[in-house]
């Protein structure tokens, strides 16, 4: 279930009240009157069900409280309740397979945005995989998969090109044009700074035939990046996050961007060409994938109003 808080001005309490304690998808309602400082007004908290949660954040938002005061949700790990139970019996479809539209919206924004954390890890994923590609280790390239941050841009692209959100997408199209290369001029001083050294030769990527598959690029790359992307966004929109892990040992996007610096700097210009096309199919196979699985999501929903766009904050 999800928890829903609601902050409203007074003149509306009694629509927010009646709208939650009408639907059969929820159960412990609450009012604090009052309670709200800015902006001023009411706090409304109920317990919904996550199959009823999109119909019911819409029905707050068509009363104007995502521009006249606030609406938040919030997962909850148990509810030990016979309320809570009937308001999930009497919620249509299985939560497993609800999307939470508005809640989708907010986690890939929030996770598309330019900022030290996602440059940090998108950068260490790069060096990771480097090493990898310099030591022959498919370990450390499958860690480098692990490490990086990229489906979340990735996701957010898809989203919002099926919802329709430019701002979305722009915001996300700059994370990875700003990342990858950022993080791929971190990984060129970091495998020049260790040629210097003596701790790598580049020129050792010619017999290192275990991390052969991020630059061999083919149709099986595409139908990776389409299987990783549609189960990607699968796991997103039914809250199974457990199932990204797998996503992202799946596609070779990261280990791609870390063997062109290594190919380069070896001067295996063939091969840096080839990890650079390997990760443009990687990153358009996800997306495409990605929204296909939201349209099809979308259609199965369509007889929900149209979402209300989010705050742009």
């Amino acid at each position: 279930m999800l928890h829903v808080r609601a902050v409203c001005p007074a003149e509306h309490t009694a629509e927010v009240v009646e709208l939650l304690r009408e639907h059969p998808g929820a159960a412990h309602l609450v009012l604090h009157r009052g309670a709200a400082v800015s902006p001023e007004g009411d706090l409304v908290e109920a317990d919904v069900a996550r199959e009823a949660a999109d119909e019911i954040v819409d029905g707050l938002c068509g009363l104007g409280l995502d521009r006249t005061g606030g609406i938040t949700l919030e997962a909850l790990d148990t509810a030990v309740s016979d309320a809570a139970d009937a308001a999930e019996e009497a919620a249509p479809g299985e939560a497993a397979d609800a999307v939470v539209w508005q809640e989708l919206l907010g986690r890939t924004g929030e996770e598309s945005r330019v900022n030290a954390t996602f440059l940090g890890f998108l950068a260490i994923a790069c060096l990771l995989a480097a090493v990898g590609v310099l030591t022959d280790s498919p370990v450390t390239v499958v860690g480098a998969m692990v490490v990086g941050p990229e489906f979340g841009p990735l996701a957010a692209i898809a989203v919002g090109l099926v919802l329709h959100r430019g701002d979305l997408v722009r915001r996300a199209g700059l994370a990875l044009l700003v990342g990858f290369p950022v993080a791929m001029a971190v990984t060129l001083a970091g495998v020049l700074a260790g040629s210097a050294a003596g701790i790598f030769d580049p020129g050792t990527i010619d017999g290192n035939h275990d991390v052969d598959f991020v630059y061999q690029v083919g149709p099986a790359s595409f139908v990776v990046a389409l299987l990783a992307g549609a189960a990607g966004m699968l796991a997103m929109t039914s809250a199974k996050s457990a199932a990204l892990v797998g996503v992202f040992i799946s596609v070779t996007t990261v280990p791609a961007a870390g063997y062109v610096v290594v190919a380069a700097v070896a001067g295996r210009w063939d091969r840096a060409g080839f990890s650079l096309l390997q990760l443009v199919v990687n990153l358009a196979g996800i997306v495409l994938a990605a929204a296909i699985v939201l349209i099809v999501r979308w259609r199965r929903q369509r007889s929900a109003p149209l979402l209300r766009p989010l705050s742009r904050g």
